[in-house]
Order: C-alpha cells, then structure tokens, then sequence
C-alpha cells in the first residue's frame, strides 16, 4: 500500500466522522507496532492538507517489558514529529506483582493512564490510536459473543475523566495494508515482548473471521460495512 491510498482512507474517516477539528493538538499513541507506525506516518503527511490545522506528537509508553524504542527516534525526527516516552513499570506489576491470568483489561487501562496523564502534562487535546478495520470487527464480534452485547470501536470519543478527544483514523484501513505500507515504507517495527501477545481472545476472532470468510468471501466487508453505516440497522426495539 502506498501512502497516496493510506492519506484517502484517513480522510475520508476524518470526513465522515468529523476526527480533526482546527487547532487540534494530537498525540500519536505510538507502540512502534504496524498500526501505530502507519498511523503516524498518515498524520504527519495528512498536515499538508488538512482543512483544519494541527499540531502533531508522538507519545510511547515504554511497559518496562524490555522493548527497544530507540529506532523510533530517528523516524520521528524524519517526520517532523517531537517524540515522547514515558517510563512505567506496568510489565512488572501485572505479570509479577499481580500476576494477572487476564492481563489486558489492567494493562490497557494503566497504559491509557499513562498515556492521559503525559497528554494533560503537555497540553495536548486529541490522543489518536492505530485501530484499524480488523479490530473493529474483531471488537463487534467479542462483544457479542462474549458479553452479549452490540458495541465497537468508536472513530472519535471523549475520554470521561480527563476530556481528552479520542480519535481512531485508521477504521476504515485493514491490518494487512497497514503491514504493507510499513513494509513498503522500511519503517522500524518494535517487537512486542509481552508474554500474552498472540493468546488473546482477540486471536480467536481473527481465526473466526477467516472461518466466515471461507463460507462467505465478502463477510468482512459486509460486517465493516454494517457497523459503518448504522442507519441500516434493523434491530428490536428498547422493552418498556
């Protein structure tokens, strides 16, 4: 994927979901995995033409797992984009203090912690995150199947406690072209060293997905399509 296709997809979220607005100051939560990476290169480029003006970041939250951010510094130097990383130990505390046997949910939220607290120290409004179309589906589907309920992904939120905007510009991209473009791009993938990465619930979606697929080629697309376009839902009305 080259980024002119990456630049129309944001857009276009942008555009339908009002994501930017003039003035904004966006941060990048920036993992140095293929959908962060890609998300910060779109925003960087997207400066150019943006009809409202922004100022752009990166901010990584180093989990004290081990991981190797420096290579993350000369990219965000090429991109014109200051970078931030923010030390924690929250590896240490969930899988040694508290020895989670459901790790996500804690680490998510101390994360966003992080990530909400170094926003309010620098004074920036907009915290944007690479989830791309697959989570979004994949989000829809763990909902329903393991909470019973109807919820996905949001392309642009409020956060309750700080105010901070949470936009999500990449819904409308799949994971595999934000792996071709950074493959294409020779940009610096940051191994994730957590010990739950690939065992997680989410790896059972993406496995049900594919099943969907072999029965109905075009299943993704119709799903996406569907949680894209909310006015086509059908379903029973709120009980009394």
């Amino acid at each position: 994927m080259k980024l002119q296709q990456l630049l129309s997809m944001v857009r276009r979220c942008d555009a339908d979901f009002g994501l930017t607005a003039d003035g904004d100051r966006i941060a990048v939560g920036l993992s140095g995995g293929k959908d962060s990476l890609a998300l910060l290169y779109a925003l960087a480029a997207y400066r150019r033409f943006c009809p409202n003006k922004y100022e752009l970041c990166a901010v990584v939250i180093d989990a004290g797992a081990g991981a190797d951010f420096s290579p993350l510094d000369p990219l965000c130097q090429s991109l014109d984009v200051p970078l931030h990383i923010v030390r924690t130990e929250i590896a240490p505390i969930v899988f040694e203090a508290r020895k989670e046997k459901n790790p996500c949910s804690l680490c998510a939220k101390m994360r966003r912690g992080a990530l909400d607290g170094k926003l309010n120290e620098l004074g920036f409004n907009t915290l944007a995150l690479g989830h791309n179309a697959d989570d979004m589906v994949e989000t829809f589907l763990l909902g329903m199947m393991y909470e019973g309920r109807l919820n996905t992904l949001q392309p642009k939120s409020y956060l309750d406690r700080s105010g901070i905007k949470l936009i999500r510009p990449l819904l409308y991209v799949r994971e595999k072209e934000t792996a071709a473009f950074v493959k294409d791009v020779g940009a610096p993938i940051i191994v994730n060293p957590c010990p739950a990465n690939g065992f997680t619930k989410r790896e059972v979606m993406k496995s049900v997905i594919d099943k969907m697929c072999d029965v109905t080629p075009d299943a993704f697309e119709r799903v996406h399509s569907a949680l894209t376009h909310p006015e086509r839902n059908n379903l029973l009305p709120i009980k009394e």
